[in-house]
Order: C-alpha cells, then structure tokens, then sequence
C-alpha cells in the first residue's frame, strides 16, 4: 500500500484575491472576475490581481535590489509561497521545491527581446531574470531551504505535474516535505496575440467574457488570467492536513493536431482512471474541470467524463470563468477549490450548467490538461484513504 500524503496548507495569488477567507467569499459571489484591458487599439477581457495585490507584489520587487530584476511571475510564486509555508508548522529549512510555469518570464522576455530588436543589445540581466529555473531558485533563496529546488513547464497542467513530482519524491524517500505548485504571470500583449491567432481568445461583452462550461456555446470564449498557487505537502497522516491525496493520475495522448486533444480527450480519461483505480467512482462527489473556456476544449473533457463515470456523474465545476485560465499555475487553483469545497462541504456552481448540486463534497477530482496532449488528474478528500500506488 502507498504511504499517504497529507496537503498542509495552500497559498495563492489570483484574481480571487489572498487570503482564504477572501477567496471563498469571492467564489461564492456570482460575479466574474474578469475586466477589460487596452491591448493596442482593442479592450480585451482578463482577469488580473486587484489593485491590492498589485500593490503587496510592487513592495516585494522593491523589498530587495535582488528581487528589482525578478519577472512577475518569480514574484507571484514567492508571495504564494510564503503564505503557503506560514500555514504550517515548518520549522526549519529541510523541504523540497518544484514550481512550474507554462511560460516563465512572460513580461521580462517580451521587454528584452523587445529592447534587442530595437537596439541590438540587451541588459546584463536578460538571461539569469528569464530562465525557467529561475521561478524555483528564487523561492528556494526566499525561503532558504535546503532540499532540491525545481522547475518545469508542461503547459497548461504544469502545476499538477508539480504535485506528481512532489508525491513521487514523498514517495520514494528521498523526501519528507515538499512545496509543488505553479506561477504565471501572462497578461502581455505578445501572449494575448498568440492566443488570438489561434482564435480561441474570446471576444465576448457583458458579465461573463469567459464562458468556460457552456457547453452550448458556438464560439471559443477563453480569457487569460495571472496568478500563482502552492500546496505543502508531507509523507503520511498529518493531524493538521486539510485534505489528503487518495491518487493520482498522468497520461499523454498522440495528438493529431498541435493545439487540441482528441474529441473524447483520451488522455484525461486515461489519467482520471489512474487516479480513480482504487476508489469507487460513486464515491467521488465533484470534478473541478480543466475547462477552458473554448468549444473543443470544453465538449472533450465533459465526454471523456461521461465515459469514465457513466451514469453516475459527478457534479461539475470550473474556476475559469471567473480566474481567467492562469495557464501553469490552473491547475493547483483548481485544486485550492477543491480543497475549499471539501472544508466548507459545499459546492461551488457554474451559472451556464444545470445540475442537482444537493449533495455532500467529501471526495473531489482535479483535472488539468495542457498543449501536447498531457493531463493530470489528482484525487482529494477530507477523510483519509491509503490507496495502492499509481
């Protein structure tokens, strides 16, 4: 049997705000989170930090002449960082990092690059501030652990990734503790254009820009989103763990086209079934869905939920349409919702999907899928349950 793991705490940075009691207050508002910003001659929809936050992250960049020259994105992941680690009783430096990020030093490297078109030359800081590696380092030297420190990219479920790796060292011994998560920071105009070019941005008005979950919807409807979430994680049964992974789950599947999964995203049920092995599927009372915001993306996830639950299908959520999609750091917000449904044993809806959401939430699946074909899917609950190892 698989030794148990025990999610600590969990900090965040996103539209939603910081502090929990804030963003659970936020999600149970049915307002959207997303406004608009100038991008060129257009307004287009996003979901940015609150002025607030922007304010915490300015003091930070200027808290320290090392941490003037950080991206945005290195920025989010140690403030989520240290609100993370204060919600445990860590006492000293002994724990390993693994933080992730689709695209890393989004904003840094458009100005770099933007300044060496335009001039030939570049700034002594380009390349330590816009390496992938960075966002782990800079956490680590914040903190000053002394465990491994790692970065990574795997698109849009890098941050579930990140608790593969973090389960897996747990796991093997190698570790007792781990911080996993991910940081991205993409609200740039070179980001957003790519986005567009592939005409899954959205180009909708009103209340909900992002109608990730509609699945009636005709037209893709993603928004981008900023922010960073970390978990601490420890090896077995902690008294004071807010819930407990009972499995995980990875796959990848072929793609045939660069920019999608296939019509039943096989490669989600794939990993869903993984996560699943050890559990009655009745038992699981809620999926927080990778769900997009875009048609395909949207329809694929809910079949292949159809052909791993069948009849009985679980309630469904998704954060996107409030949070943006937040690329590498989605996938462990999803899993922060899912760990505030299971402490409050209350689901939280989606306005454009009718369902009977009367029910208890005591075991809750996290999606999160990404270009390439690579999903993750991690099991939650409140009680304890020693699965066989994945």
């Amino acid at each position: 049997m698989a030794t148990p793991i025990s999610i600590i705490s969990i900090g965040s940075v996103s539209p939603l705000g910081s502090n929990p009691e804030e963003i659970w207050g936020n999600y149970l508002d049915e307002r959207s989170f997303i406004s608009n910003i100038a991008i060129g001659d257009t307004n287009v929809p996003v979901a940015k930090l609150s002025e607030k936050l922007q304010d915490e992250v300015a003091a930070l960049k200027n808290s320290n002449p090392n941490y003037r020259h950080l991206d945005n994105s290195v920025l989010y992941a140690i403030l989520a960082s240290r609100w993370a680690l204060a919600g445990t009783d860590w006492k000293d430096d002994d724990f390993g990092i693994n933080i992730g990020s689709s695209r890393g030093a989004t904003g840094l490297f458009e100005k770099h690059h933007a300044e060496f078109v335009k001039t030939g030359v570049t700034s002594a800081h380009a390349s330590p501030a816009t390496t992938l590696g960075n966002i782990a380092s800079w956490v680590a030297q914040d903190l000053k652990s002394t465990g491994p420190d790692i970065s990574h990219s795997i698109t849009c479920s890098t941050a579930l990734h990140a608790v593969l790796n973090g389960v897996a060292w747990l796991r093997s011994g190698m570790a007792t503790r781990f911080l996993v998560g991910g940081s991205e920071a993409p609200l740039t105009p070179f980001t957003i254009a790519q986005m567009q070019a592939m005409k899954i941005y959205s180009s909708l008005n009103g209340d909900y820009p992002c109608r990730a979950l509609d699945l009636e919807k005709r037209y893709n409807s993603m928004v981008l989103g900023e922010g960073a979430a970390m978990a601490c994680l420890e090896i077995g049964k902690h008294p004071k763990a807010i819930a407990f992974i009972d499995g995980v789950g990875y796959a990848t599947e072929t793609l045939q086209h660069s920019v999608s999964i296939s019509a039943d995203a096989d490669c989600l049920q794939r990993s869903m079934r993984m996560a699943l092995k050890d559990t009655d599927i009745s038992e699981v009372d809620a999926v927080v869905m990778h769900a997009p915001g875009t048609v395909k993306g949207d329809l694929s996830e809910y079949k292949a939920i159809q052909e791993v639950f069948g009849k009985n299908l679980p309630l469904l959520t998704t954060n996107k349409w409030k949070t943006g999609h937040t690329f590498g750091a989605s996938g462990l917000l999803n899993l922060e919702l899912a760990v505030f449904m299971l402490q409050h044993n209350r689901f939280i809806d989606v306005p454009f999907y009718q369902q009977q959401t009367g029910r208890d939430i005591k075991k809750v699946l996290v999606n999160a899928v990404g270009f390439g074909g690579n999903a993750v899917s991690i099991l939650v609950s409140k009680e304890l349950k020693t699965v066989s190892e994945t």
